[in-house]
């Protein structure tokens, strides 16, 4: 058992539902809040996170529906091979190259790469997947390209690359730090140690 318990016929794990539920109350506290302290400023407040509501709620089921596509047909050891700690920079080249073909906001790449993450993908990969999403799209790089001209665009788009990759691995170095020392000590090491003379 790890601990966590989850609602009996979703599958969905209490903890995580619970903080999305406070999420949400805060998010509604912080816009009532905002239009009481603000009220010239009320309409644009509600219409701005009105539309922003309407945008989540069309393009939230689709990432849903990807996800369930990605389970079921994307095994972990494939995704552990081509994008795991062994992947090296083919790993990273890929990684960027997932990252730019979609469009669509940043925040639907983040369940995605929450899927990536739980099927064994290193967190460079992740790193950079994210970062190609928000950065390096091709239809952006299309409209970057005509209205900011070549010389711009490469110049940006390399820099980027440049930038990203060494910022991946050293994200990856430490969150991987992090975690293992947030990790719990296993029974047999702490006897070990308790029977040690």
């Amino acid at each position: 058992m790890n601990g966590e318990s989850k609602s009996p016929g979703t599958g969905v794990e209490a903890p995580k539902r619970s903080k999305g539920l406070l999420l949400a109350f805060a998010a509604l506290v912080l816009i009532g809040g905002f239009s009481l302290a603000f009220p010239d400023k009320r309409a644009a407040i509600l219409e701005g996170s009105g539309g922003f509501l309407r945008e989540v709620v069309f393009i939230l089921p689709a990432v849903c529906v990807l996800m369930g596509l990605f389970g079921a047909f994307v095994s972990k050891d494939l995704v552990m091979r081509i994008l795991g700690k062994s992947s090296g920079w083919k790993g990273a080249l890929l990684s960027i190259g997932l990252g730019s073909l979609p469009t669509g906001p940043l925040y639907a790449a983040f369940p995605l790469a929450a899927a990536l993450r739980e099927k064994g993908a290193r967190s460079a990969n992740i790193f950079l997947f994210l970062t190609a999403w928000a950065c390096i799209k091709l239809p952006q790089e299309l409209l970057e390209l005509r209205f900011l001209g070549p010389r711009f665009m490469l110049i940006r788009l390399a820099l980027t690359v440049a930038l990203a990759v060494p910022a991946a691995f050293l994200v990856e170095r430490y969150v991987d730090s992090v975690a293992s020392r947030s990790e719990p000590e296993s029974p047999a090491t702490s006897n070990g140690k308790e029977m040690r003379p």
